[in-house]
Formats: structure tokens, sequence, C-alpha cells
């Protein structure tokens, strides 16, 4: 049987280090919000050190934790790098365009259907109101769809003979040759599974 002055005084000391330790907590919290703002301006490799470093420190419990606020920042440092090489390459590609190409590919930059109209027509075919987001990919993928149809009419034009203003004939071949390949869902095809 346990002495009841030994618990009580045993309570006592787990009390004053449990009141002692979210102090030091904090102030680790701290150091550790301090070192990550100094290590944000260090290269990449000494940031790794010292978040091996402080997972070392803190023992099995906080390593994870650790790890998932460190691996966000890798991410988004890879993912600011590639988007930094992306734009660089495309400043390059522009920068080699001839006049027409950039008046073609500002055209094609500044080219959107109406997020009104897209709108309106989700909304009618589904029924129910829809956030901005799905009518910004929705608007996106109609003019991704578009673009395809008029670079299949431009081959088209091109495979004719013909030169390139496009006539409604071009635009309709287009189509029926990708609903030929499977690009274009045919909607005038039910398929019906029971009779």
């Amino acid at each position: 049987m346990a002495d009841p002055a030994r618990i009580k005084t045993e309570d006592k000391s787990l009390r004053k280090t449990s009141e002692d330790h979210p102090k030091s907590e904090e102030t680790e919290d701290a150091k550790s919000a301090h070192e990550s703002k100094e290590s944000s301006s260090q290269d990449p490799s000494k940031q790794e050190e010292t978040a091996a470093g402080e997972d070392e420190e803190e023992g099995s419990s906080g390593q994870a934790s650790k790890r998932l606020k460190v691996e966000p920042e890798k991410k988004k440092e890879k993912r600011l790098k590639v988007d930094e090489d992306e734009i660089q390459k495309m400043q390059v590609l522009v920068s080699s365009f001839s006049e027409e190409q950039l008046n073609r590919y500002e055209m094609y930059r500044r080219s959107a259907f109406p997020k009104a109209a897209i709108k309106r027509l989700i909304q009618s075919i589904t029924g129910s109101s829809v956030s901005q987001n799905v009518v910004i990919a929705m608007s996106g993928i109609s003019k991704v769809f578009a673009g395809e149809i008029v670079e299949e009419a431009l081959d088209v034009c091109e495979k004719w003979g013909e030169t390139p203003p496009l006539q409604p004939k071009h635009m309709r071949e287009a189509v029926r040759r990708l609903k030929s390949r499977d690009q274009i869902p045919n909607t005038k095809f039910k398929n019906i599974v029971f009779h």
C-alpha cells in the first residue's frame, strides 16, 4: 500500500514541473519561431540542418510535428524555384517571338469567356448555384476546348490548301474529326443499356 504523504509530495512535484514546462515550451516556441525566421533567410542546406537539430532536441513526440512544419516550407521553396524557372523560360520564349506571334500570344492571354454567361449556363444545366471557383475552372476548360477545335480547324484548312481565315466548313470538319477520335463526346448517340 502506498504512503498517502508520499503521493501528495509526488503530486506537488509533478505540478511544479508541469507548471514550469509550459513556460519552457513557450520560450522554446519563441526561440524556434525566431530561428525559423533567421533560417528562412539562410540557404536550404543550413535550414535542413537546423530542422534536423531541432528534431533531435525535442524527442520522438515533437519530431512528427516539426517534420510537418518543415516539409511545407521545403515544398514552398521548391514550388517557388519551379515557378521562377518557368517564368524565366517563358520570358526567353516570348522575347524570341516575332511581331505576329507576340500579338497572337497577347490575344490568347487576354481572351476569356464571360464568367456571368458561364455561370448562367452551368446553373441552368445543374439547377443549383455554383461557386466562383467552379465558374473559373469551367471557363478555363472551355477556353482549352475552343483552342483545340481552332487548332484542328487550322490543320483542316492547311490540308485542304486554303488560307487561314477560318470558315464554318473548317470548324465543322474539325469537330467531326475530333468526334471520330473520341476527343469530343457524341451527344446524339445514347447508349441504351436495358430495353
